[in-house]
């Protein structure tokens, strides 16, 4: 009697096939990545000025290519493309205000992003457990988000570690030349609780934007925002989590600013 588990097989293995003949252009893709966004980084300047606003208009013209998929009438789509405008735009800002005045802020944003996302991956794969978001984002778990926070914790760690560190070294110097009451007027302090929170909000923020990029796509009905990267998709497939990062930087640097 056939019971059909052949053809699962099958299917199974020419799913598997796929995977494994798409790994060769996902790895060379990102390498292509890193080098420019790392040869960007290295330059600084300008270059680096360009490549963040070429990025940000890659992302809005993939948003507005989403928009007119899912939606027909003018009036709403004129506001969604408004709202893109926005929030790419305002995320775009966000990272060239934290260039100043070394990339160094900016990097530290895009490596907790890194960071979410492969602690996510690890711990999700790892632990598995309830979905969070079934409808939107199928393989997205609680487990997983815990592995995103763990990570993006760890990275704030070791930058809030690196500055107390510093601020330690800066400490002692003070002491051996103009004595310890002086010294000890500067003494350093390590701020382990603001990188947990700083590392959680990355975490619940950047997933919180890969789920609205995932649901745009869902309404679009389409599995990519786009096909400028091979294997990977498109720049907000890639950015979707940084972007909205950066977004909510934007917003607390404009409350700051505006402060009475």
């Amino acid at each position: 009697m056939h019971d059909g588990s052949d053809v699962l097989a099958d299917g199974d293995s020419v799913v598997a096939a796929k995977k494994r003949s798409d790994l060769p252009v996902r790895v060379a893709s990102a390498a292509v990545m890193l080098t420019v966004a790392g040869a960007a980084f290295w330059l600084g300047g300008w270059a680096l000025i360009g490549f963040i606003v070429a990025i940000g208009l890659g992302i809005y013209a993939e948003w507005a290519a989403l928009v007119f998929a899912f939606e027909a009438r003018f009036a709403v789509r004129a506001i969604w493309l408004a709202a893109g405008l926005v929030y790419i735009g305002l995320a775009c800002c966000a990272a060239l205000q934290l260039l100043d005045p070394s990339p160094r802020g900016l990097l530290l944003v895009v490596g907790s992003v890194i960071a979410v996302d492969v602690g996510a991956y690890f711990a999700g794969r790892t632990f598995g457990g309830p979905k969070i978001a079934p409808s939107i984002s199928p393989s997205k778990t609680w487990s997983g988000l815990g592995g995103a926070i763990l990570a993006a914790s760890a990275v704030y760690m070791m930058y809030v570690w690196t500055i107390y560190r510093h601020e330690l070294e800066i400490t002692r110097y003070v002491i051996a030349h103009y004595g310890a009451e002086v010294g000890n007027k500067t003494s350093p302090q390590f701020h382990w609780l603001l990188a947990i929170v700083l590392g959680t909000a990355t975490a619940v923020i950047a997933q919180s934007g890969d789920f609205f990029e995932s649901w745009m796509k869902r309404r679009a009905g389409v599995k990519d925002s786009g096909r400028l990267i091979p294997g990977h998709g498109g720049f907000f497939d890639r950015a979707d989590g940084l972007m909205a990062v950066l977004f909510a930087n934007g917003v607390v640097a404009l409350i700051w600013f505006m402060r009475p």
